[in-house]
């Protein structure tokens, strides 16, 4: 399958964090909300404030090469960039995997 890598790594982003706290997305989050009321697969739809902060710190620290080449980013270097940014790294899973399959569209 050919890569369709129509957008970078902080265009996405940028398209990700447009919908931070949007009143539609928020409801659309709550149809996955679990018992706890979180919506951690629904997060590309509609981040959080905190989690679109995370996002941002996450990709400000990241190398140009690990931008160039995030959807080829393993497990482990997910953890570690995470780990450097101080953030959740569910969160920045989650956005680098929705990143990869976008590529791959």
């Amino acid at each position: 399958m050919a890569e369709n890598k129509n957008i970078t790594l902080r265009q996405y982003l940028e398209k990700v964090l447009q919908k931070t706290g949007d009143s539609f997305g928020r409801q659309y989050r709550g149809f996955f909300a679990d018992s706890r009321g979180t919506a951690e697969l629904a997060m590309l739809a509609s981040p959080t404030k905190d989690e679109a902060e995370q996002l941002k710190k996450a990709v400000a620290i990241m190398t140009d090469d690990e931008k160039n080449n995030a959807e080829r980013l393993t497990d482990q270097q997910v953890r570690k960039i995470a780990q450097d940014a101080d953030i959740d790294p569910a969160v920045l899973a989650i956005f680098i995997n929705g990143y990869a399959i976008h590529c791959k569209k």
